[in-house]
Parts: C-alpha cells; structure tokens; sequence
C-alpha cells in the first residue's frame, strides 16, 4: 500500500473514531501534497509524499518552543500529538550515534577541514539521511566536528 492510500485509509479510521487531531493533521499532509500536485502537474511519488510529511513535520517542531514560551500547554500537547503521528508515516529515525557516524564518513569524504567546507558536507549527507534526521540535528555535527578540527 503506498503512503498516500495509507494515509487516506487512516483518515478515515480517524473519523470514525472521532479522532480530531488525527484527523486534522492527515487533513493537512494530504492538502499540501495535493497543492504540490496541482502546482506542478505532477503525480507526487513515495519521496515527494515524504518530503510533505517531513516540512510538516518540521514546522510543528520550529513552532514547540513558541508554545512553550507562552506556556500554552494545551498547544504543546497537541502538537507532541501532531509530531508523533507525523513520524508514525516516515521512516525510523536515525539515532544520534547514527548521524554522527554518516557525518564523519561524509567529512572524511569530501576531506572538509573548516566551516567553510560545510555545505560540502551537507551536500553528501542530506540525501543519506532525508526523512530520517532533522537537519538541524544534522548540521550541529557538522558544525561540531568541523569546529575541532
């Protein structure tokens, strides 16, 4: 079953269960991959649907730390909510030790020695771990390693 029947079986699991914030958040996923596709005119494929997932998913997680500032915690339940049914539909994650290894490998690769090497490095990584890693996470080894040497 690819990702897109996935998602609109679950949708509609959710309203049946009455699950609104499940429901809103697959609302949304499908909405932006259907905005991609009338766009472009194109029939987004099992990569572009995760690319989707994973912008989503990148702006509930920019947005967690405003909510907690203004300690509305309603909204930062929902949106651990919201992130944690957002990563059920990408693959597992990598873990940090993970990262770090692709990282130093990419370092070695393409023989980075300073900062200004960096975006050599992300290039050689980003496809390595897309969906899988937060690019932020990401570019802080990068920065780390980069900065030791």
């Amino acid at each position: 079953m690819s990702l897109k029947d996935q998602l609109f079986a679950d949708l509609k699991t959710a309203m049946k269960e009455k699950d609104t914030v499940r429901k809103d958040t697959i609302q949304l996923i499908r909405s932006g991959i259907l905005q991609i596709e009338k766009d472009n005119k194109i029939e987004l494929d099992e990569e572009g649907v995760l690319d989707v997932v994973a912008k989503q998913l990148k702006s509930r997680r920019d947005s967690l730390p405003d909510f907690e500032k203004s300690g509305r915690q309603d909204l930062v339940d929902q949106l651990n909510r919201e992130i944690e049914i957002l990563l059920g539909y990408l693959p597992e994650q990598l873990s940090e030790t993970e990262i770090q290894a692709i990282v130093e490998a990419a370092v070695e690769e393409c023989e980075a020695k300073t900062m200004k090497d960096m975006g050599k490095v992300m290039a050689l990584v980003t496809p390595k771990v897309k969906g899988r890693a937060d690019n932020k996470v990401v570019g802080n080894f990068v920065k780390k390693l980069l900065q030791g040497k």
